[in-house]
């Protein structure tokens, strides 16, 4: 399998770092081809701009996603979109690394979903959306980290639920949107406190990643189930 894990923690001592070595590590030990996007390291730049395109589709209007389609089909976007699109279409599996930060990702992650996921190249023009995507046939796995307890993050938690309210918009309107099945997330709740539950964390992921065909796949209802309404038939 063709995994490419997308990295987004400024600091190489973390252990958001310690979780994206141990995949690096655990999935070539399995046979895996690994790539890594380490946004932090390569200084992504997460702002959409002119920047990002050396042809020009409207001189008078600039329109992020009809410039992202005319680029795409010129072969005239920015060499660093160009090569991570590129490592996205080779690979089998996208591990997402992140912290949880404000209920979201960081910045420079929300950035590489801004840039990377092409209208015309993912989503858009010749392809759908979710299940008819470019994507389909991939999986995904958001693995991230929180500050708070994972009591927190239940339905009743002051957090609320981090599967439905705050996971749902990356694993729904990211992953799957671009026809990425997501797999089950990996979770690791108030790691700052404990070594020893950092430790044991490590193990989980790694005993996860060596069987993953084992991890529940999450099965949101396919578009042709819904009316030109988008409501469930």
């Amino acid at each position: 399998m063709k995994v490419l894990i997308v990295y987004a923690h400024p600091e190489p001592q973390s252990f958001n770092a310690a979780l994206k070595n141990t995949a690096i590590d655990t999935l070539e030990k399995q046979g895996h081809e690994v790539q890594v996007s380490d946004l932090y390291d390569m200084q992504f730049d997460p702002v959409a701009s002119r920047k990002d395109f050396n042809g020009k589709n409207d001189t008078t209007f600039f329109k992020y996603a009809k410039e992202q389609q005319f680029n795409y089909e010129q072969d005239t976007l920015n060499p660093v979109i160009k090569a991570e699109f590129d490592k996205l279409l080779w690979a089998d599996f996208v591990i997402l690394q992140f912290p949880l930060w404000w209920f979201s990702v960081p910045a420079i992650l929300k950035g590489w979903f801004d840039k990377v996921l092409l209208f015309g190249g993912i989503y858009g023009g010749q392809y759908g959306r979710y299940d008819t995507a470019r994507l389909a046939g991939k999986i995904g796995m958001i693995s991230t980290t929180t500050g708070s307890p994972e009591g927190s993050y239940a339905p009743n938690g002051f957090s609320g639920d981090i599967h439905e309210q705050i996971l749902f918009h990356i694993n729904h309107g990211v992953l799957y949107f671009s026809g990425i099945t997501p797999l089950e997330p990996f979770i690791a709740y108030q790691v700052s406190h404990d070594e020893q539950e950092r430790q044991q964390y490590l193990k989980v992921f790694q005993q996860k990643l060596e069987n993953i065909d084992n991890i529940k796949r999450i099965n949101y209802p396919k578009l042709a189930q819904f009316d030109d309404n988008g409501q469930l038939k």
